[in-house]
């Protein structure tokens, strides 16, 4: 199958005159539908006459394969309406994706941990919020790479775009450790670190329910779409984009399970949309069952074996809340971001015309949350008639140790981590762990306070190492 093109979409954001200007080229390029992809770009589904593309000026077509051009994602969507960390506003995501002015040829994430809807490790480069004002923590898997390594400095959010940039110069030294990757990214650009002081918390929250009319606050609501053929039809879409701006909403946010949604309608517009939706013909009401799905793009296949599976869940009133579902391949080179894989496996090779059934293996993640990117085998070689029966298993297993594990672990580091000494600076706040040291100023992990030179300086605002007190943290 050839592949499709992509528009980048920065950040899963745009405004209805984009989305209809999008529209209008996919018409012009003769489709009645486009689709979202799992990293909130759009995917023209049906292949098109290449010779038209440059009719387009403002859309960049890309393949990432062949153009090396990834999108940028982010949990912009979440904001207001999830979870969040209080100072990741709706306004400054804008404002740290407006700055990547490059077409990054790495996966770059810019993601809230206290939300649910958007992974967070799915990119090569991923800043995760921490509850430092403008700071980031940065995960990185460059390609090649088996895990995620965490970058011994938080991010200052105005040197996001220069670090991703610096990361894509130094691959051509093909580092193989977080180490190496610090190294000569210092080494390239100077940047406004800050020193970790402590470990990346995640904590878990059961999969969101995304779709429908759902109130913000008093006055406002936001709709969340979900088409399950993801083909969403270009006429419903350039109408909706009118009513967005007749009711002065200005964005748009696609989210990775191909999905979108319209942020802001204002209280006095419920019953105009509700009236909209109706003379589409939209249903908001998809079962959860449905919904928490991750397929790819464009394979009958996969989509066959949804339905399947989800009717039998029907059929057996199961219930799936606060879980996700993949489908992969043994060929597929995405990264897992759901609670349970099923992942099929590839045929031997076979002389004649002999025939075997496909086969499949089924993993789950640690404590069922994909934010832990540790995922078990449960079973391998089963036929597709054994899964529906071994999902149901998996799905009561979670129901049956939610929470416990959590708990356990809770405990154990309460036993090991009752007291810890750090030093805190008296004009910024800033604190020095000697656990984690400050490797923006060469101080390894493991240095006590004591040892450090009398030129030592925090990290942030160069304050004296006798502005530092000592603290005791009580956990």
């Amino acid at each position: 199958m050839k592949e499709p093109y992509r528009l980048r979409i920065n950040g899963g954001v745009l405004s209805p005159g984009e989305l209809k200007y999008i529209c209008e080229a996919a018409e012009g390029l003769g489709l009645n539908a486009i689709s979202f992809g799992s990293r909130q770009d759009i995917i023209f589904p049906e292949q098109i006459d290449e010779s038209k593309c440059n009719e387009f000026d403002k859309i960049k077509f890309v393949k990432p394969k062949r153009d090396g051009i990834e999108n940028i994602a982010s949990s912009y969507v979440s904001a207001e309406i999830l979870p969040s960390t209080s100072w990741l506003t709706s306004d400054k995501y804008l404002y740290v994706l407006e700055q990547f002015k490059h077409n990054p040829m790495l996966r770059i994430n810019v993601i809230d941990p206290k939300q649910r809807l958007v992974p967070l490790y799915t990119g090569n480069v991923n800043f995760i919020a921490s509850e430092h004002e403008d700071y980031w923590y940065l995960y990185i898997r460059l390609p090649g790479w088996e895990k995620t390594k965490m970058y011994p400095a938080l991010i200052y959010s105005w040197d996001m775009d220069k670090i991703e940039l610096a990361i894509e110069n130094i691959l051509i030294e093909e580092p193989e450790t977080i180490e190496m990757v610090f190294e000569l990214v210092s080494d390239a650009i100077d940047t406004n670190n800050r020193t970790v002081d402590k470990p990346l918390e995640v904590p878990f929250y059961p999969f969101p329910y995304y779709e429908g009319m759902n109130r913000i606050g008093t006055d406002r609501y936001w709709l969340g779409l979900y088409w399950r053929n993801n083909r969403y039809d270009i006429p419903f879409l350039k109408a909706m984009c009118d009513l967005c701006s007749e009711n002065k909403i200005g964005k748009i946010s696609i989210t990775p399970w191909k999905s979108f949604i319209v942020k802001g309608i204002p209280l006095k517009s419920k019953l105009q949309w509700e009236k909209f939706l109706g003379k589409f013909g939209i249903n908001v009401r998809h079962s959860m069952l449905e919904m928490n799905w991750h397929l790819p793009v464009n394979d009958k296949e996969a989509l066959s074996l949804k339905k399947y599976l989800v009717t039998n869940f029907d059929q057996n009133d199961i219930s799936t809340y606060g879980l996700t579902f993949g489908i992969t391949s043994y060929e597929s080179d995405t990264y897992n971001f759901t609670s349970i894989v099923i992942e099929k496996n590839k045929q031997p090779e076979l002389k004649g015309d002999f025939k075997v059934r496909d086969t499949y293996n089924l993993l789950y993640a640690k404590n069922f949350d994909p934010n832990t990117r540790e995922y078990i085998m449960h079973v391998q070689d089963v036929d597709k008639v054994e899964l529906p029966g071994l999902l149901m298993e998996l799905s009561q297993l979670y129901f049956e140790q939610l929470g416990t594990e959590r708990e356990e672990d809770v405990k154990v580091i309460v036993k090991e981590c009752i007291e810890e000494e750090v030093y805190q600076c008296a004009e910024c706040l800033t604190v020095y762990n000697e656990i984690y040291g400050d490797i923006t100023q060469d101080i390894a992990p493991h240095t006590p306070f004591d040892s450090l030179p009398e030129t030592y300086e925090c990290s942030l605002c160069e304050a004296p190492k006798s502005s530092f007190d000592k603290k005791v943290l009580v956990k």
